[in-house]
């Protein structure tokens, strides 16, 4: 554990921000870091920025200890370990990115480092409102073609980021689908994948505490999300039971996802 001093908060969108902290970490898109606020809690974040010495994670405000972070300024101490857990490693030339919400955090990432390796990416964000649309522009500014679905119509297309994927799907340009945001779209994803034949590699959430594979809060059918994922190829999402369908507690108790 090491503390790291905040060096920029950005304004995403009204919802979201993300923390630069004064790291010299190297981390692959869809890795994830355990960051820790005295006094309150520790809890993991996607690495959403990585390069020049310093770190980025994007945090939107959902409960005390995302609260707490997103109001926290410039000159402030957050304490950081990590890397840990594996990444996106898609191999292949024609990559879809399909993200949700707050889930997208890591895929702007993502789509800046296959588009430097010359892939053909297609960055397929979804959001409630045209207001929580994550990293659409950074992935058009990385070359990605972009496309944006919104449950009420404030922006492009009215409907969910999964329709945008199976027409994608239908015209039979992708090789290979990334994904992460809410359980249920990520099972739709899988689903429509499964169908056409294609890759899809999945970064899935659940309650983690030590990040490394030691306590086993974070298991799913047999799987550490800390240490086996948490993005999983779909040779291992065939394998769930639980995926898309039930989530667990602090305490291990299960819920519906």
């Amino acid at each position: 554990m090491g503390m790291a001093k905040i060096l920029e908060v950005r304004e995403e969108n009204p919802r979201m921000r993300t923390l630069f902290l004064d790291a010299a970490m190297k981390a692959s898109p869809g890795q994830f870091a355990m960051l820790w606020i005295p006094g309150l809690n520790e809890k993991p974040l996607s690495f959403s920025y990585c390069g020049e010495g310093r770190v980025g994670f994007t945090v939107a405000k959902v409960g005390p200890f995302s609260e707490k972070l997103s109001q926290m300024k410039v000159g402030e101490l957050v304490g950081v370990r990590g890397p840990f857990g594996n990444g996106f490693k898609p191999k292949w030339d024609r990559i879809a990115i399909v993200g949700g919400g707050c889930g997208a955090a890591p895929l702007g990432f993502l789509a800046e480092e296959l588009a430097r390796k010359g892939a053909k990416v297609s960055f397929v964000v979804g959001a409630k409102t045209k207001g929580e649309l994550l990293f659409a522009e950074r992935a058009r500014s990385a070359g990605a073609e972009v496309l944006v679905c919104t449950d009420d119509g404030s922006e492009e297309r009215k409907g969910f980021a999964t329709d945008a994927l199976k027409d994608l799907l239908e015209k039979g340009k992708i090789d290979a689908v990334c994904t992460c945001g809410p359980e249920i779209m990520m099972r739709k994803v899988f689903e429509l994948c499964e169908a056409k034949g294609v890759e899809c590699q999945a970064s899935l959430e659940r309650w983690m505490k030590c990040g490394f594979g030691v306590c086993g809060q974070c298991a799913i059918d047999g799987f550490l999300v800390c240490k086996e994922g948490p993005v999983f190829p779909s040779s291992k999402l065939r394998r769930m039971r639980e995926f898309g369908t039930l989530k667990r507690d602090a305490c291990g108790l299960p819920l519906k996802a």
